[in-house]
């Protein structure tokens, strides 16, 4: 694939005014060979973050852009939507039970992604602490045809779109946990909770994690988002998936053409303990904040085609007999 018509890219003075002094690589322990848990870096109340006066300034760009403004009075409604207090008795009733409940209640909800997985401590943000067993990941996906448009603003408007529709759906299921006695508390996009969503995402099914940091899906490859609910009731994990996403990534170079900024690494690198891949913080959040949220890297990525990850699933599959 070609490289980037958007290069060479040179943030604006305005912007690069506001960098702090730390690296948000060093903020998100990029070379760290021991664990650690996450430190907050982007989207928490701008005050307890070395970056808050770059996200500050992300929400004064593109101010006229209509289907932008659009967009977020919408999601603004449903951020507004009150989720009732515990109500009742908790339901007694087995693991198995709820489960099966549970998922046929969620096949109602406007959501195309499903999973359910035990909450890691590992995987929520340093001075986090929850005590709820359970972690409900629901995944909501971006019409391709609005996403593709990337880094216009009409791309721009279905992510936050999206995040509307995954903040619904898990206020409707912690709506339906609370309203049979038990305790549940979501958590949507983009603000950051106490909980990293793209493990927990993984760990229920959804995907693996690609070259450009995001998860890829069999079926919506990476274009979609993420929101979730913790609880206590009884469930059952869903399984993990595996389709070898790795050896793909490995010989696909579309997103790191087609990233502005160059922020994809063309390798995984070590991540607070973990080889992994990993995006360039530092070079990816100016052209982050200067286009709306960007997404080109979601957009360009081969999984992301309607009806393509299947068939690239089946060729990885055939590669992996050959290698057998």
């Amino acid at each position: 694939m070609a490289k980037s018509p958007y290069r060479p890219f040179t943030p604006k003075p305005e912007q690069v005014a506001l960098m702090p002094a730390i690296s948000g690589n060093t903020i998100n322990g990029m070379t760290e060979s021991n664990y650690r848990r996450a430190t907050p870096i982007y989207w928490r109340d701008p005050a307890s973050l070395h970056h808050g006066e770059l996200q500050k300034w992300f929400y004064t760009q593109n101010p006229d852009n209509e289907a932008i403004n659009e967009a977020r009075a919408e999601r603004a409604k449903i951020l507004d939507i009150d989720v009732p207090a515990v109500n009742g008795t908790p339901v007694q009733q087995s693991a198995e039970e709820w489960t099966e409940e549970l998922t046929a209640f969620a096949e109602n909800v406007d959501c195309e992604l499903f999973g359910i997985t035990a909450l890691n401590p590992d995987w929520t943000y340093e001075g986090a602490r929850l005590t709820q067993k359970w972690v409900i990941m629901v995944g909501v996906a971006h019409d391709y045809e609005q996403i593709k448009t990337a880094p216009d603003g009409t791309a721009g408007a279905e992510v936050i779109k999206q995040y509307g529709r995954g903040s619904k759906a898990v206020k409707d299921i912690s709506t339906w946990i609370r309203n049979k006695g038990w305790g549940a508390d979501h958590h949507g996009g983009p603000m950051a909770g106490p909980l990293l969503l793209i493990p927990h995402a993984i760990e229920c099914g959804f995907g693996e994690l690609g070259k450009h940091g995001s998860i890829i899906n069999e079926e919506y490859g990476s274009s979609f988002r993420l929101a979730a609910v913790v609880t206590d009731i009884p469930l059952i994990a869903t399984q993990k998936s595996f389709y070898n996403v790795d050896d793909f990534c490995d010989r696909c170079q579309v997103c790191a053409n087609a990233c502005p900024p160059e922020a994809i690494m063309p390798e995984k690198v070590m991540v607070r303990g973990e080889l992994k891949w990993y995006v360039d913080f530092d070079q990816c959040i100016p052209f982050f904040n200067e286009n709306s949220g960007c997404a080109i890297c979601i957009a360009v990525c081969p999984w992301s085609m309607p009806g393509r990850g299947p068939k690239i699933v089946q060729q990885l599959l055939r590669r992996a007999a050959r290698s057998a």
